[in-house]
């Protein structure tokens, strides 16, 4: 990230000037001349732009390589800036910014940059610029452009293949952070105090009206009766105690947060949005993005074997002392770790055609998934 202290800037004031001045911090020589910005993706909470740079003694249409006064056989030059960046930005809805705050989503995502990255194995952006004032909603990053990649797409869902890169993938978060007690002394990770509160359950039942009046017509009885049966008992995964194990957990790893490159004739997974980073049971994200991203008819013959890969690769990467029976069982409970997402996040968030038909997908699949495990019966 830049070491050169910087105001942190808005959609209207970024210019050329703030690039120049971010890039020389980390080093990089080349003079951005001008830009063009483009908003991209799908975000609730955040506000995401692609900036395109034109360089100093650039001509228009050149790009790496191409640089003005290469003669023919001459040694190719490239941009030590990159010839595009994304910047995020808090969301232009004053009710998703006012949660983005009481959340500490924007804190969170800046900190995660500042102080976790280079910690772990899960391949994420680089990136340029992290900065936050308080806890927001005034923050900006500024993150490598991870083009040709595509974003997931939650409504589509995926096949087993992306899946299990994706799972892969997950265990660099995962393993790497493995019990580690150290980050329990970060305060804005996870506070100590208001996690052993009822925050979340009082917000799911405060919520849970409104989402089965706004969703029921995309739930079958059976899914409507096991999203309302978390609010109706006293014990659920909500009102667990700290989990054991425990590590850093993405809460919400799903499709949408991720870039899937098949460039290279792979599938490489690189993991966004890092808003909700806390920590946690780790096979709530395991269970929070297969039954958030495959289809019923897609998951049950492909689920056991998503698992199991997980599971053999968080051992290959050095966990110990954690069986498969304890796996599977973290599993199944982990189910849940969707319904909070989709019912607390729907009815806080700016309301989108968009985003209604995805909150709706992903209580329908996040519904099945735990009913097709029982997972019923750890609600008691």
């Amino acid at each position: 990230m830049s070491a050169i202290p910087l105001a942190i800037p808005t959609e209207t004031s970024i210019n050329v000037d703030w690039f120049n001045q971010c890039f020389a911090g980390l080093g990089l020589k080349t003079q951005v001349k001008s830009f063009t910005a483009k908003q991209i993706g799908t975000g609730q909470i955040g506000k995401c732009i692609r900036y395109s740079f034109v360089f100093e003694g650039e001509r228009k249409g050149e790009r790496k390589g191409e640089r003005k006064g290469e003669g023919e056989g001459a040694e190719a030059q490239t941009p030590d800036v990159p010839v595009s960046v994304i910047g995020k930005f808090p969301a232009d809805d004053e009710s998703s910014r006012a949660i983005g705050v009481i959340l500490q989503n924007f804190l969170k995502e800046v900190r995660f940059y500042q102080q976790l990255q280079n910690r772990l194995a899960i391949k994420t952006p680089k990136c340029y610029y992290a900065e936050i004032t308080q806890q927001g909603p005034e923050f900006f990053l500024l993150l490598e452009d991870l083009a040709p990649g595509e974003q997931g797409d939650q409504l589509l869902g995926c096949d087993p293949v992306i899946a299990k890169a994706a799972l892969s993938e997950l265990v660099g978060l995962h393993a790497s952070s493995w019990c580690d007690q150290s980050l329990r002394g970060l305060t804005w990770l996870r506070d100590e105090e208001q996690a052993q509160s009822s925050a979340t359950m009082d917000m799911y039942r405060a919520q849970l009206d409104g989402f089965i009046e706004r969703f029921a017509p995309h739930l079958t009885e059976d899914e409507q009766w096991i999203i309302k049966q978390v609010g109706a008992v006293e014990n659920s995964p909500f009102t667990a105690s700290f989990p054991e194990p425990f590590s850093l957990i993405h809460v919400d790893y799903r499709l949408d947060n991720l870039m899937i490159d098949r460039s290279g004739g792979g599938c490489e997974i690189t993991a966004l949005d890092w808003q909700s980073i806390t920590l946690g049971a780790p096979m709530n994200d395991v269970a929070y993005f297969i039954g958030a991203g495959l289809e019923p008819e897609v998951r049950r013959p492909a689920e056991e074997d998503l698992v199991r890969g997980y599971y053999q690769d968080l051992l290959s990467a050095g966990v110990q002392d954690f069986g498969w029976e304890a796996c599977w069982q973290n599993y199944r409970r982990g189910a849940f770790a969707g319904f909070a997402v989709t019912v607390i996040a729907s009815m806080l968030v700016q309301r989108t055609e968009r985003g209604d038909e995805m909150f709706a997908t992903m209580a329908r699949r996040h519904a099945r998934h735990a009913l097709d495990l029982n997972a019923q019966e750890f609600l008691i």
